[in-house]
């Protein structure tokens, strides 16, 4: 079956449901294409058992790494992609990040656009996702001409304790921008009801601002706007000429079928965007569509980061505890000159969520550290690498090479807080501290993926170009944070969501 329409966005997570959402007032018809489908309202949701150890909601595909190990990606394939069960913490990137940043174990690479290109969007993508926040708080935050468009979420009595502590001796926590539905005001007509299963779960409730809550939803009151679900792209059709997309080819409960479209968005995540790209490889384009600079795939980057557990002899009663950040040491400190990274807490553990990290311990004893610890999670930048990619293997299967080359500034950053911990905690009787643990993501931690189709200037050592249109393709862009030059130490979520924004701008002028 041959379908044809105006644009055609495959994927709907931050990146493709942002771009709906904008291009679905213009009347053009857009189709989007969601390999999942909805993602269930059920019990388990808010089941971390089911959730963290069991990964309800991730894929059962295997992927394999540079040695050859297979492993199952934390990733699933819903409407609305990863944020459906993302944290919703919604930073700018730094405005230095857009520039060239010596980090002591390599260089962070200047973007071809900078702050200021992006600042408006940003504003828009923080209305857009409903970001609680507030401004001139945090030491490191780029300039902004609005305000957040809602007020900061209120810390817990304990965790307002440590927020207090921290401030007394010079520190500078702020309020963590969340992309929430909460109206503390008027609890009554509150989406969000501040729940201990919101960070890494899927909400029963929708009180997240998601992107299939906030923009696919939205979108599809418009009669121009087709979503199609279950549909698994297989490959991108060039038949008539290498400079243009003819056709999306894509299987559909089982049967193949062939969309076309002046405009095709691949959004699928950094590394499937990467993966149709090099599955849809012809005659025309021997190595992979947009490919000629052999770019695509190479320079994946999704953070270096670690969750921490400081555990103390007085109980945590906090249930929604991921309300505050701090970035004291992002960009380093007297004994560390060169950038560490970002600190903000989590959502409260549960003895569930740690049972998936430490099947064999003793259920009761994991039920004490959930119930004494305060959770935190701590970012570092991941610098780009040629090495660290995402290649197609011989047997069709995802294969992800990835080695953390430079690691230093996450060690200085996980001493560095706990030391800060320790110093504000010292005496203090309402959390005396005993003990800190903290685990590294593995590899299957792919949450925060970046690059693989970065943009650029120059089409020998870049995929896109300044509006994530392939150097090669005159039709086709990449709408997701495959284009990152760099990832920055801040979640990515709302630099995906501004980017889509602004190209979906420029697309509505290219559209006429």
């Amino acid at each position: 079956m041959d379908e044809s329409y105006d644009v055609i966005i495959i994927g709907s997570g931050a990146g493709g449901g942002t771009l709906a959402h904008r291009l679905a007032p213009s009347g053009k018809r857009i189709l989007i294409l969601e390999r999942g489908g909805f993602l269930p309202r059920e019990k388990a949701n808010w089941d971390s058992a089911e959730v963290f150890q069991k990964q309800r909601y991730h894929t059962e595909e295997m992927w394999r790494d540079k040695d050859g190990e297979d492993f199952r990606p934390g990733t699933g394939y819903n409407v609305g992609g990863n944020t459906k069960v993302f944290g919703g913490a919604m930073f700018r990137l730094r405005e230095r990040d857009f520039e060239r940043v010596e980090h002591k174990g390599g260089i962070s690479p200047e973007w071809p656009l900078k702050y200021r290109d992006l600042e408006r969007y940003y504003g828009e993508a923080e209305a857009l996702y409903e970001v609680h926040g507030r401004r001139r708080t945090d030491p490191t935050e780029p300039p902004a001409s609005t305000e957040y468009p809602f007020p900061p979420v209120s810390h817990e009595p304990h965790i307002q304790e440590v927020f207090d502590r921290l401030t007394a001796a010079g520190g500078s926590p702020f309020p963590l921008p969340l992309s929430i539905k909460l109206n503390e005001a008027d609890r009554l007509r509150s989406a969000c009801i501040r729940c201990n299963t919101c960070d890494g779960f899927p909400c029963l409730v929708d009180g997240k601002a998601d992107a299939d809550v906030n923009c696919v939803r939205p979108a599809m009151r418009e009669p121009n706007v087709t979503l199609v679900l279950h549909a698994r792209v297989t490959r991108l059709l060039t038949e008539k000429t290498a400079r243009e997309i003819s056709g999306v080819e894509a299987e559909v409960d089982g049967a193949l079928r062939v969309f076309r479209a002046s405009i095709v968005v691949v959004a699928a995540g950094a590394i499937n965007s990467a993966v149709i790209l090099l599955r849809s490889a012809s005659d025309k384009h021997p190595r992979g569509v947009a490919n000629a600079s052999d770019q695509v795939g190479r320079n994946y980057m999704r953070h270096i980061n670690g969750a921490m557990l400081g555990v103390t002899s007085t109980p945590n009663p906090t249930v929604f505890q991921k309300t505050f950040a701090m970035n004291d040491f992002y960009w380093g400190d007297q004994d560390f000159p060169w950038p560490m990274g970002h600190i903000q807490l989590l959502g409260k553990a549960d003895r569930g969520m740690l049972q998936a990290d430490a099947p064999a311990a003793p259920g009761l004893a994991l039920e004490e550290l959930a119930t004494h610890s305060i959770d935190w999670w701590l970012t570092a930048e991941d610098l780009p690498m040629a090495s660290n990619r995402v290649l197609l293997g011989a047997d069709g299967r995802v294969h992800l090479h990835q080695t953390d080359v430079y690691r230093e500034h996450f060690d200085w950053l996980v001493e560095s807080w706990t030391r800060i911990l320790k110093s504000v905690d010292a005496g203090a009787h309402f959390i005396p501290v005993s003990l800190y643990l903290h685990k590294t993501v593995p590899i299957a931690g792919v949450a925060h993926q970046c690059g693989t189709c970065r943009f650029g200037t120059d089409p020998a050592t870049s995929v896109l170009d300044i509006h994530c249109r392939a150097h090669d393709v005159e039709n086709l862009y990449v709408v997701d944070g495959a284009f990152f030059p760099s990832v920055g130490a801040v979640n990515p979520s709302l630099t995906i969501v501004a980017n889509a924004l602004r190209v979906g701008d420029h697309l509505l002028e290219r559209l006429g």
